[in-house]
């Protein structure tokens, strides 16, 4: 998801600049996309007839080159290997909302037991008619194989995937001028060599690449702990991207352009920078305090203590992102309808608001709640004949009622509001009416009452350690056990960096 939107907005920066034509032939050559076949499943679009979009983001282990030999090592026995010796190191589902107000990104450990179905890489010739292992492995039958097993696994359809290795890594942190991270206590993880000192730090290249591989350094010092740090890490990745000036030097914006795009291996539905410029356009709508960052609830493995398997609360998470709603308090949640008149509404096209009035009636025992949302219509362009009264009648329930052939204002009403399509009724006359009840007690967005979309982010899926992008202040918290060994002595990360002294730090 990052690296998309770094293409997207480099590609547009380039393009405001004058940068032309070849500059943008040269971007689309890098891009290597391979297909899907159908595997993921298909999105289906809300009553507004909008699409939520999911994406699978897989880190591969492959040491497919020189480069990811000489970076993460392992080539001494085997050499360099073919892609189908790669595995998903990391896997993410990137899940983009409906109407781009909200962001989930859930981490699937590698260590997750789990069904492979029958699949086969048209590239490699490999081919398997399935069996049950490590998740992760699924990559070896191809990128397709491995979105399909997500698929099967959680129900959640997969549009897209991207790939990236570990000279990916490096590229990307050196485009972007290093990404900033902090940490809990002193670290020095023997396996990945992640060595740095307790607080912040702005890391670069191999040291990046050593911050988001390391396992034994953070956390309980599994994969579960890891995947948590990178979550902090494409949090402050975000955030670099959103800060003013980022983006700014043509030259820098060139060499992010180039190195994402030859770090990535994507589907060939985002097989083009014009592609994968609209996705980041759609990513970058959506604010950092609305991307949620969780992992999937796991359980020991009763077979393996080295594995795990789906958890209590997995499924709940899983329909979640599946229904296109928010981990986010105060999430608008799915804004999805059944029946005549949400489809109705979906399909007609939305009018100007400038040309709608609408009649606000208060239908709740608090004073000026009309006035307040019919206020909030005109500030945001609607017909200054818009009026309020008071309704007729109490109403629990907030409604929109539109006339014949109004289909269109009503949609363009509901969307200014943040009102789901299942609160619109088609009426006889002509007109909008629309009635704040009791369930819209104040403010001018309509709330989502239901439990599983107000529910704040720590709490809507227990034990998915959930956290929001914009949380800057947040440490990786170095692992208390003793998880790494130096000179064959066990020890925690805190205790090898001290005793570790002729080892620069990571970031030295």
């Amino acid at each position: 998801m990052l690296r998309i939107s770094g293409i997207g907005l480099a590609v547009l920066a380039l393009g405001a600049t004058g940068a032309g034509w070849w500059v943008y032939q040269h971007l689309n050559g890098n891009i290597n996309s391979v297909s899907l076949d159908g595997k993921g499943g298909t999105e289906k679009a809300d009553a507004f007839g909008r699409t939520p979009i999911n994406i699978l983001v897989i880190g591969s282990d492959g040491r497919t080159s020189s480069e990811d030999c000489r970076l993460g090592g392992g080539c001494a026995q085997t050499g360099v290997q073919s892609e189908s010796g790669s595995n998903a190191d990391v896997e993410m589902v990137v899940h983009i909302s409906a109407d781009r107000s909200n962001a989930t990104v859930m981490s699937i450990p590698r260590d997750t037991m789990t069904r492979i179905p029958a699949c086969s890489d048209a590239k490699s010739g490999r081919a398997t008619g399935g069996y049950y292992g490590q998740i992760n492995s699924a990559l070896q039958y191809g990128p397709a194989c491995q979105v399909a097993t997500v698929h099967q696994l959680t129900g959640i359809p997969i549009d897209h995937f991207v790939k990236l290795d570990f000279a990916g890594v490096v590229k990307m942190s050196d485009a972007v001028g290093g990404v900033s991270v902090c940490v809990s206590d002193d670290v020095y993880d023997t396996y990945s060599h992640l060595k740095l000192a307790k607080g912040a730090h702005t890391l670069k290249g191999v040291a990046a690449l050593e911050f988001v591989r390391s396992r034994h350094g953070f956390g309980d010092g599994s994969d579960l702990g890891r995947t948590g740090t990178q979550h902090l890490f494409l949090s402050a990745v975000i955030r670099k991207f959103k800060s003013a000036g980022t983006l700014t030097d043509p030259t820098a914006v060139y060499g992010l352009a180039d190195a994402a795009t030859k770090a990535l291996t994507v589907d060939d539905a985002l097989g083009s920078v014009k592609k994968l410029v609209g996705l980041a356009l759609d990513v970058n709508k959506v604010p950092a305090h609305r991307m949620t960052f969780t992992t999937m609830p796991t359980a020991p493995d009763p077979a393996n203590r080295d594995r795990v398997v789906v958890g209590a609360g997995a499924k709940e998470l899983f329909a979640a992102v599946a229904g296109d709603r928010s981990l986010t308090a105060g999430a608008s949640g799915k804004s999805g309808a059944t029946g005549p008149s949400a489809k109705a509404t979906a399909d007609a096209p939305a009018v100007p608001a400038s040309r709608i009035a609408v009649t606000v009636e208060n239908g709740t025992a608090l004073t000026g709640r009309a006035s307040a949302v019919a206020r909030a219509l005109t500030d945001q362009g609607f017909s200054p004949a818009t009026t309020t009264r008071n309704a007729p009648a109490s109403a629990d329930s907030t409604s929109l009622t539109y006339g014949p052939g109004q289909q269109g204002e009503a949609r363009t009403a509901a969307e200014a509001l943040g009102l789901p399509t299942s609160h619109l009724r088609q009426g006889t006359a002509r007109g909008l009416i629309l009635v704040v009840g009791g369930d819209w007690p104040s403010g001018t967005t309509y709330p989502d009452n239901s439990p599983s979309a107000s529910a704040d982010s720590g709490t809507a899926v227990p034990n998915a350690h959930a956290q929001t992008a914009d949380q800057a202040k947040t440490c990786a918290p170095v692992s208390p056990y003793r998880t790494v060994k130096l000179d064959g002595i066990p020890m925690t990360p805190s205790q090898a960096y001290t005793a570790a002294k002729g080892v620069p730090d990571s970031d030295a």
